[in-house]
């Protein structure tokens, strides 16, 4: 499931007519659970990076490049971090 959130740009002026909108598409992860508050939720950004959040701190995104993403999720799939999950 994805979702746009707008947002005004930040080169827009103060003023309430002449703002320039982006829209950002978060697609919540397949392996969240149902639950709105245990979400990881994946975006891309109009200068090519991979946007990361948690959805009950929707204001805090991480991003990376688009290597680094494809590198950690290769290494996920791996189970290269299957011993953190059993601490």
């Amino acid at each position: 499931m994805s979702r746009l959130i707008w947002k005004k740009s930040s080169f827009s002026g103060g003023g309430n007519g002449n703002c320039v909108e982006t829209a950002v598409e978060w697609t919540k992860s397949s392996y969240s659970t149902s639950g709105d508050n245990e979400c990881v939720e994946v975006a891309g950004s109009p200068r090519g990076l991979v946007r990361l959040r948690e959805s009950d701190q929707p204001e805090t995104v991480l991003s990376v490049a688009p290597g680094i993403w494809s590198a950690f999720t290769r290494a996920v799939k791996a189970g290269e971090y299957d011993h953190a999950c059993r601490l």
